[in-house]
């Protein structure tokens, strides 16, 4: 496994890190036992860095890695959480105020789960899940969160991007506000590369990169009859036509991949890896073979400039699901 340095807080965390969304049951069933050995075998391939929420499955994720961190205790295991908003739109309304969707009280309230759940008294990192940048110029859940800081209950402070407006960080980050930032990268998602990116490395902001497989579609391992199972978001995310043009871009994506690189979902973490700026890539592991698979990729070669500047013309701009080629 390498490690990289997480922005200001000088952390070394794996490049690989687990993304935990997953076993809190958000991608359908999911069995505990399952999930346990995921963990522990991720952390014995020399993972460091998990990813989690108190929104996935209403805790159930982090109280599963407060186990497995009372277990090992002798080990540094960075551990980031999110807390969403108090109810209304997701994401945010541009109307929406923040001291009605991050009010004090119930960001304490949330912490104060968090670390019952996670069982530990200080989380390293702390992100809000969603954000609008209609809060940019105002944005007092973040002084909460400095407070938070200062009383020695959380280390590090970010946020997770909203997915149709990504760039709403940028301002934040270059203002001091965050240690961290979250942000989807993929093959089909390579806006973070005009502004974000340069954004974090110039302002020492650690970032976690999400959705390197885009929800699953670029391990290749998908065809036009896959099915999710019932309480998987992805029935949702695919709905009616956007599989089967998910596949048929994917398909192009394999072709220009060739065999320079083992398989399709190794070059899509190999992808995600490649910027100079991102800390760590996140991707779900379900199982123990899943934990394998992700953490081998640390292992191998980077992936080759050739290769990434053949992939950069995949940009697929989809925010809402533009109706385009």
């Amino acid at each position: 496994m390498k490690y990289r340095t997480f922005g200001r807080l000088g952390w070394q965390v794996s490049e690989i890190g687990f993304g935990a969304w997953a076993i809190g049951g958000g991608w359908g069933a999911q069995k505990d036992e399952d999930s346990l050995a995921a963990l522990h075998r991720a952390l014995d391939l020399g993972v460091n860095f998990i990813d989690t929420a108190l929104g996935y499955g209403n805790g159930r994720s982090e109280q599963l890695i407060g186990q497995v961190l009372k277990q090992r205790k002798g080990e540094r295991v960075y551990v980031a959480t999110k807390i969403p908003p108090a109810p209304g739109p997701w994401p945010p309304s541009p109307y929406d105020r923040i001291e009605d969707r991050y009010p004090e009280a119930y960001l304490r309230r949330q912490l104060e789960q968090c670390l019952r759940n996670l069982d530990v008294e200080c989380i390293d990192v702390l992100q809000l899940h969603t954000w609008t940048r209609a809060w940019n110029r105002n944005p007092v859940a973040l002084e909460i969160l400095r407070q938070f800081q200062k009383e020695g209950k959380i280390l590090g402070i970010g946020i997770s991007t909203p997915e149709h407006d990504q760039n709403a960080l940028i301002d934040l980050m270059r203002g001091g506000w965050l240690d961290s930032a979250q942000v989807i990268y993929n093959i089909f998602e390579q806006e973070p590369q005009a502004e974000f990116f340069p954004a974090a490395l110039e302002n020492r902001v650690g970032v976690i990169v999400r959705v390197a497989f885009d929800e699953g579609a670029l391990t290749g391992k998908w065809t036009t009859d896959t099915t999710f199972e019932p309480g998987d978001f992805r029935n949702n995310y695919f709905a009616g036509d956007r599989l089967a043009r998910t596949l048929k871009r994917v398909g192009q994506v394999k072709e220009v991949v060739g065999d320079a690189e083992p398989d399709l979902a190794t070059a899509a973490l190999k992808f995600a890896l490649k910027p100079a700026a991102v800390s760590t890539v996140i991707p779900g592991m379900r199982n123990t073979r899943q934990a394998e698979l992700n953490c081998g990729v640390s292992d191998q070669p980077a992936m080759s400039d050739e290769l990434e500047r053949k992939l950069r013309p995949f940009n697929w701009l989809r925010g809402f699901w533009y109706s385009g080629k």
